[in-house]
């Protein structure tokens, strides 16, 4: 059997974002590396994805206490 790997254009459009937007991303370590392109398996960008925090954990600015 063979082996599929995303590209990051492929994952970028898996998370619905776009490909410069994936590109700065911390991606996990990619199942395979072929020179210097990098390849993911969909479960491993999925269950990376499930695992990243909510949009605004960390609270964002801190805010000013007058």
């Amino acid at each position: 059997m063979t082996e599929r790997y995303l590209s990051v254009t492929e994952v970028a459009q898996l998370l619905g974002i776009s490909t410069s937007a994936a590109s700065v991303y911390r991606l996990p370590e990619p199942d395979a590396t072929i020179g210097r392109t990098r390849g993911w398996k969909r479960q491993t960008v999925e269950t990376w994805n499930a695992a990243r925090p909510g949009r605004g954990v960390g609270g964002g600015r801190p805010r000013s206490r007058s």
